[in-house]
């Protein structure tokens, strides 16, 4: 099986500074708040380059993050579910989210709690 991490091109947050124009702090009230979501990777801080959309996070995967939150996922279990094909939509959820199928996608990780 192939590493669901090294399929991804990665960002770290002085590249989100960068490319938000906003602070570090700011950067990581994303992370707070479930707008972005972040995993370390050989100890440096790293969110997927497909987590944003023209230069902004994903608007579908803050509710996305909170549901998965609520469900009791860490955010570790919670990258790793967003970036590992989903038989169920048959894509990865974050692929299946940048395509317009949030509803589905929020649908199979409500379905995570029961």
């Amino acid at each position: 099986m192939t590493d669901i991490y090294s399929d991804r091109s990665w960002l770290t947050v002085p590249d989100l500074v960068d490319m938000l124009g906003v602070s570090a702090g700011r950067v990581r009230r994303l992370f707070e708040d479930r707008q972005l979501l972040a995993v370390r990777i050989d100890g440096v801080l790293k969110v997927p380059a497909d987590f944003l959309r023209d230069d902004e996070p994903l608007r579908e995967l803050r509710g996305t993050l909170v549901l998965l939150a609520d469900d009791g996922f860490s955010d570790d279990e919670a990258m790793r579910w967003m970036l590992t094909p989903e038989e169920s939509l048959g894509v990865a959820p974050i692929d299946a989210l940048r395509s317009g199928r949030k509803t589905e996608v929020r649908r199979v990780a409500q379905a995570l709690a029961f």
